[in-house]
């Protein structure tokens, strides 16, 4: 959606080794805001975008207007109705719709072998490999790590709205999952005690909680009581007015 950082670069770096050509796709998507969201403040950067991608040779950038993407009197979602039901669904129900329609339409539009997705929007990458799987596009999607800034804050575009006081803040949203996962590497296995250690670590360091999420890495169904599956720990927090999320998966041997 623009406003480039390096958690996006490093997916093109990754299409590069892996395609033989790289478009890149800037579209900032009306239908993931609700009416109450950040749509109109969030950031627009498109010549910054533009002159930073001349540089690091690629073979196109697709720029569509909203008519191109949504023609008048668009009427026709594409909506996945597992997986997007939990965690950011629940708290942004109008999100993975918007989400899912879109990107269904740059698949459509650009028929590319490969897409690249980011961990740290861990369920909208694993919806959109549902909608690849379910409606069967020849693509593969792949996943790529999150990328950090040094005190550990998963890069996000959002990342802007921050003061340099609230960065500081917010690499404790990072020092909270790996409290978490601490826990886990040392052998606990009990879905309270985890999320408690979570809630204490992000509520003494001043943040708002949306949620903390133990889920089945694959479906996404919240783990309740003692864990015996592969897990995706997540988290949504508020920073003054600026939401950002997180988490890691974890496998259980």
């Amino acid at each position: 959606m623009g406003a480039l950082h390096d958690g996006h670069l490093s997916l093109i770096e990754e299409s590069k080794k892996l395609c033989s050509k790289t478009i890149v796709s800037i579209y900032l998507n009306p239908k993931q805001f609700s009416a109450s969201e950040d749509f109109s403040e969030y950031p627009a950067t498109l010549d910054l975008d533009i002159e930073l991608l001349s540089k690091l040779n690629i073979d196109a950038i697709f720029v569509p207007n909203d008519l191109e993407i949504y023609p008048k009197e668009f009427s026709t979602y594409v909506t996945e109705n597992k997986l997007s039901c939990n965690l950011e669904g629940k708290s942004r129900p109008h999100f993975f719709q918007g989400v899912t329609t879109v990107v269904c339409k740059l698949f459509n539009i650009i028929t590319p072998s490969h897409s690249f997705f980011g961990d740290k929007d861990a369920q909208q990458l694993r919806v959109i490999k549902k909608m690849v799987d379910d409606l069967a596009y020849d693509i593969k999607v792949i996943a790529c790590p999150t990328i950090r800034n040094k005190n550990g804050l998963a890069l996000s575009s959002r990342n802007t709205y921050l003061s340099n006081l609230q960065k500081e803040l917010a690499a404790h949203i990072f020092n909270s999952l790996k409290a978490g996962r601490n826990l886990l590497l040392k052998g606990e296995r009990n879905t309270s005690i985890i999320k408690d250690t979570i809630y204490k670590n992000l509520k003494d360091a001043g943040l708002n909680i949306d949620y903390i999420s133990i889920a089945d890495e694959q479906t996404l169904i919240e783990v309740n009581q003692t864990i015996n599956t592969d897990i995706l720990v997540s988290i949504a927090v508020y920073l003054g007015k600026t939401r950002l999320i997180d988490n890691f998966s974890f496998k259980i041997n």
